[in-house]
């Protein structure tokens, strides 16, 4: 197999969000587009490239231990983009102004997988709600 680019491993973190409470929502989808589409890590990452992405996520998450693996792939990320996978996965989470209690369980797994403390975790979040208010 093909080592996992970066810009996949996080596509599957944000994936893997939306899909834990069994309903990928609309709004998370779209905030997935939009994300790779702006920030500078997906610079030259296609719209093909994050459908395949996508699907394949979708294809492991099948498997029985699928969650885990997607956890391993992003405890693997370099150092300084462990927290940009959290922040991503908070920002989706976010996204419908309903954070259910799979994702929220979910974040609390990414979060001990990447050795991340609480404090800057709660801030992540915290600036993700923030992000998705609206009048």
């Amino acid at each position: 197999m093909n080592p996992i680019s970066v810009q996949d491993t996080l596509v599957y973190v944000m994936v893997s969000i939306s899909a834990v409470d069994r309903k990928m929502e609309e709004k998370e989808m779209l905030r997935i587009g939009n994300i790779v589409k702006i920030l500078p890590i997906f610079t030259g990452y296609s719209s093909d490239q994050l459908v395949n992405a996508a699907k394949t996520c979708r294809d492991i998450l099948q498997d029985n231990e699928g969650l885990d693996t997607v956890l391993g792939f992003a405890a693997a990320l370099p150092r300084n983009l462990q927290e940009t996978a959290y922040s991503l996965a908070a920002e989706v989470a976010a996204a419908d102004l309903s954070v259910s209690a799979e994702e929220v369980r979910l974040l609390q797994m990414l979060r001990n997988r990447l050795g991340l403390d609480k404090l800057t975790c709660a801030a992540l979040e915290l600036a993700a709600r923030a992000r998705h208010q609206s009048e």
